[in-house]
């Protein structure tokens, strides 16, 4: 029963890492805190799902048409509403206050269309729902999937970041955007194109919910705030942390859920947050202010 419980909270929390990558993205590198983040998640989960369903296309080859859309519609979302924010803006704090009103409203078009289109009950479909022993414990073959998915982007992410050019360049804007300038550095550029990134691994995170778990027009909220939690428990911009803090927020909600009371989930999830904060102001992996 433990081990069961610890194996399925590892693969909610690393679909919770996932999700948090593109929303570490797009705050640590376009200082956007994008609360319109989940609702993009929700968006990839209801088109992996009409995908699925109308044109019996698997989730995986969908993955190939819902991330591209997801990085398109984010990149045109950077250019047509953020980026003369970011320009108009005397400084980065500035920024952040704006594209949270900015975003706030672009939540509501967003989650308005969705209930447009599929009403507000929760959806869901049957792919891989077949149960397979993992040392003695069954779980189902789409949560293993779900985690694959999750372990394959991060490393992927963590790859492009570590070991590009392209990647140097966006740590190098994460780090100091003020003087990524002085060495030829669009940051303007490489900031949409970081948001763009973080829309592409939010509708990716959109596809893998969608094969284990139930949505709606209406939970983008709560997958913002999940991912929230996770970057700022891991450490605004760390990619190692997010991934560190969604595997404990996984595993702490489903001990929670399975040998406590599943209405204390949430309410764990908030302690360990508010936890961390108090011992580490700047989040697991995150290197103190000086």
């Amino acid at each position: 029963m433990l081990f069961s419980a610890i194996l399925t909270g590892l693969v909610l929390g690393g679909t919770y890492a996932l999700i948090a990558m593109g929303l570490t993205l797009q705050y640590g590198v376009a200082r956007i805190m994008n609360l319109a983040y989940g609702d993009l998640i929700i968006a990839g989960s209801f088109g992996a799902m009409l995908l699925f369903t109308a044109a019996g296309l698997n989730p995986l080859i969908a993955l190939f048409i819902i991330v591209p859309l997801g990085f398109a519609l984010s990149w045109l979302v950077y250019a047509l509403m953020l980026q003369p924010l970011a320009r108009r803006s005397p400084n980065r704090d500035r920024l952040e206050g704006d594209s949270i009103l900015a975003t706030f409203g672009l939540l509501f078009v967003i989650q308005g269309v969705a209930l447009v289109l599929f009403g507000a009950n929760y959806q869901s479909y049957s792919f891989l729902a077949v149960p397979i022993d993992v040392l003695g414990t069954t779980i189902a073959a789409n949560r293993l999937l779900a985690f694959a998915l999750a372990v394959l982007f991060g490393v992927g992410l963590w790859l492009l970041l570590t070991r590009t050019r392209f990647g140097t360049v966006i740590r190098a804007v994460a780090a100091n955007p003020g003087s990524a300038p002085l060495v030829g550095i669009n940051v303007d550029h490489v900031a949409r194109l970081a948001f763009a990134l973080g829309g592409g691994l939010a509708a990716a995170g959109g596809v893998v919910v969608s094969m284990y778990l139930t949505f709606s027009a209406t939970m983008g909220v709560i997958f913002t705030m999940k991912a929230l939690i996770v970057v700022i428990m891991g450490g605004v911009g760390n990619l190692l942390g997010a991934l560190a803090a969604g595997l404990i927020l996984g595993v702490v909600e489903t001990l929670v859920s399975s040998f406590i009371d599943p209405g204390l989930t949430l309410a764990a999830t908030y302690l360990i947050f508010l936890a961390v904060l108090v011992v580490r102001p700047q989040g697991l992996f995150g290197k103190a202010a000086r």
